[in-house]
């Protein structure tokens, strides 16, 4: 566990779901050993992992839940519930953050009017002269699929973060099937009542396995039933104009004051 305090006075939380992916999971915390700005705690969800996930995590000093339920919507919910933190952030167990991460999203929630967001990533393997254009064709397809959907930024679960009140307020709404994307289905709750930001720069790699065609064709089959869970109350255009009026009416009260 990386040591010293945070540089700002909120308390941060990372929370990283896994099961049976022990090797990158090492990885990974390496990684967070090595931010500028250090968490105050890591937090490792164990979604009924056979291989030794666990003790990789336990060995790098990070704070192991156990959630049996299957599916990442519920061990990331899992992680949320027990995460201590005033800001949570989240990033999967095949993501490797550049030392900048941590920084980066505390930085983006100082300010106080933004209460979520997300960032982009580039691969870490797969063919070198291709990892960033793959990468970048990648998250611009969910872009483009989600925005429309949402009416506002996505989050993307590899690389996020949001305030543990914001959280607090939408628990109750999510959706725990695993057939569902959770950061998409997120994005859905917090964006209506939270403003969601992006954050610019490249503090992130992924692995490019979820590009490999049977991964990309689940990925977007859970995209697609993520959007119909949420339908007929937040179809497009009754969500735009909802989502629209909310703003509008949170403007006036900032100008108010």
């Amino acid at each position: 566990m990386p040591q010293g305090p945070a540089a700002s006075a909120v308390t941060v939380s990372v929370v990283i779901p896994v099961r049976d992916d022990a090797p990158h999971l090492r990885r990974c915390l390496r990684a967070l050993a090595a931010q500028s700005v250090a968490p105050d705690e890591i937090v490792v969800v164990d979604n009924d992992s056979h291989d030794d996930s666990a003790a990789v995590a336990r060995a790098a000093g990070a704070r192991v839940v156990f959630c049996g339920e299957r599916g990442i919507p519920a061990a990331a919910a899992t992680g949320y519930d027990v995460a201590r933190g005033d800001l949570i952030l989240r990033l999967d167990a095949d993501s490797i953050p550049a030392p900048t991460w941590v920084a980066s999203m505390v930085e983006a929630l100082s300010d106080p009017d933004v209460d979520a967001v997300t960032g982009g990533a580039v691969f870490h393997d797969g063919p070198a002269s291709r990892r960033t254009s793959m990468a970048r064709a990648f998250l611009t397809t969910y872009t483009t699929f989600a925005f429309p959907a949402l009416g506002h930024t996505p989050l993307w679960g590899s690389n996020m973060a949001f305030r543990r009140r914001a959280w607090d307020d939408v628990r109750a709404e999510v959706h725990l099937d695993p057939e569902l994307h959770d950061d998409l289905d997120l994005a859905y709750h917090l964006g209506e009542r939270h403003r969601i930001r992006h954050v610019p720069g490249h503090h992130m790699r992924v692995s490019s396995r979820t590009v490999e065609p049977r991964r990309f064709a689940r990925c977007f089959r859970r995209g697609a039933g993520t959007v119909f869970a949420h339908w007929p109350r937040d179809f497009p255009l009754a969500r735009w104009v909802r989502v629209a009026r909310r703003r509008s009416e949170r403007s006036l009260r900032e100008e108010v004051r």
